[in-house]
């Protein structure tokens, strides 16, 4: 995932390049021993090269039509007439021939049903990635582009090869409350820590709707999570984690965020990092046609524990913040962006590539991700050490 995103275009480029590269290999082989054996004395013996040709043509294309091919035209030269540098052939190379065919007969028949082996385990694994994909999507879902006025964009990056989720969570949900959206970071990355996110997020979808208090909303994630690791700590450790890691070191950071109709803000934090604004004047004004973006930190007050290790207070203090002017986007972050580090050490510095990503027109949150995404990717060379997921949300509500 990571490193197809990273490199777009040209990562397809590549793939064909090595595609081509591969079916031309067991050719040049071929071509090579041929060489080889007509431009070397009689008395050297290169033809039983040609019997790894089907087995590289298996090893690198993959293709049976190509091991066939190969393998057919071994034998031919295998069973050809001897060259013009060599005597008329006796009894003894007449055998040498056969045993040469014997071989890549033999070499042909194994890379064929080897071949056979490999493409049903590849069907399997499509089957395999098939499900794992939707159940992917049922934990971490897609998100509409609108909702309620408002334009909205998330991506990811996990750190785990062949994980399109991990450790962190985001959803938003249209409510009889508001807009309600949710951006978390739990412990640990890649599949290890899909089964907390799940929890978490299940019971956000749940909790969203029901509670009219974002302190409430708050608490049932609370209780969820506590739930969580008391069955987990009661069972066998999920999938890829490892059975050492103690249930009391567990921890979820969250960032609970309310939009009433007008782009009031209500927030509600534990652990998590807060968002960015991004509008046209840093102190939040209208934004000018043409002019560049400018980002800033949007702190809105107190910063909790994380849930998991200490219980909730019996007091939240659920902060308020200035409405998002129209036009304006709220960029939630997890931490994996600003602690990405190239290969010298160097973090990513987010705030100034939200700013370039934004552009100069109007804010787009899809482009805003994207830009964000490849430029983090660019960053570290597609060697990520945590998971990052981004939100973009602007308020596209018109003034007056």
């Amino acid at each position: 995932m990571i490193g197809t995103w990273a490199v777009g275009g040209a990562f397809v480029r590549g793939a064909r390049g090595r595609r081509a590269l591969t079916t031309v290999i067991p050719c040049l082989w071929v071509l090579g021993a041929l060489c080889w054996e007509l431009l070397t004395p009689h008395d050297t013996e290169v033809v039983p090269l040609l019997a790894a040709a089907p087995a590289i043509a298996c090893a690198s294309s993959g293709r049976r039509r190509c091991i066939l091919l190969l393998g057919g035209a071994s034998m031919l030269f295998a069973l050809g007439p001897p060259s013009t540098l060599e005597p008329d052939g006796d009894v003894e190379e007449s055998h040498a021939s056969l045993v040469s065919c014997g071989a890549i007969l033999a070499v042909v028949v194994a890379s064929y049903l080897t071949n056979g082996r490999r493409l049903r385990l590849v069907r399997e694994l499509e089957q395999l990635r098939a499900v794992a994909a939707a159940a992917q999507d049922a934990v971490l879902r897609p998100l509409p582009a609108r909702l309620d006025g408002i334009e909205m964009a998330a991506g990811y990056l996990s750190a785990s090869r062949g994980a399109a989720v991990g450790g962190d969570l985001y959803e938003v949900l249209a409510t009889a409350h508001g807009v309600r959206l949710i951006i978390g970071d739990a412990r640990g990355h890649g599949v290890g820590a899909i089964g907390t996110v799940a929890a978490v997020l299940g019971s956000f979808r749940e909790a969203a709707h029901d509670e009219p208090e974002l302190t409430d909303v708050m608490r049932r994630l609370d209780r969820a999570l506590q739930r969580h690791l008391h069955e987990r700590a009661l069972g066998d450790p999920p999938a890829g984690e490892e059975p050492r890691t103690p249930v009391a070191e567990e921890f979820v950071t969250v960032l609970l965020l309310e939009m009433g109709p007008d782009g009031e803000l209500t927030a509600l934090n534990c652990g998590h990092p807060w968002p960015y604004l991004l509008s046209q004047d840093a102190t939040g004004g209208a934004r000018v046609p043409g002019g560049e973006a400018r980002a800033r930190r949007l702190d809105l007050g107190q910063v909790l524990p994380p849930l998991g290790p200490f219980p909730l207070p019996d007091d939240l203090p659920a902060a308020r913040g200035a409405p998002l002017q129209p036009g304006d986007a709220l960029v939630l972050h997890t931490d994996g962006a600003e602690d990405a580090r190239d290969a010298h050490g160097t973090f990513f510095e987010l705030g100034p590539a939200l700013v370039k990503a934004a552009g100069t027109g109007p804010i787009v949150p899809a482009a805003v991700v994207d830009g964000v995404r490849s430029a983090v990717l660019r960053h570290t060379g597609g060697r990520l050490a945590d998971d990052v997921a981004l939100l973009a949300l602007r308020n596209e509500t018109k003034t007056g």
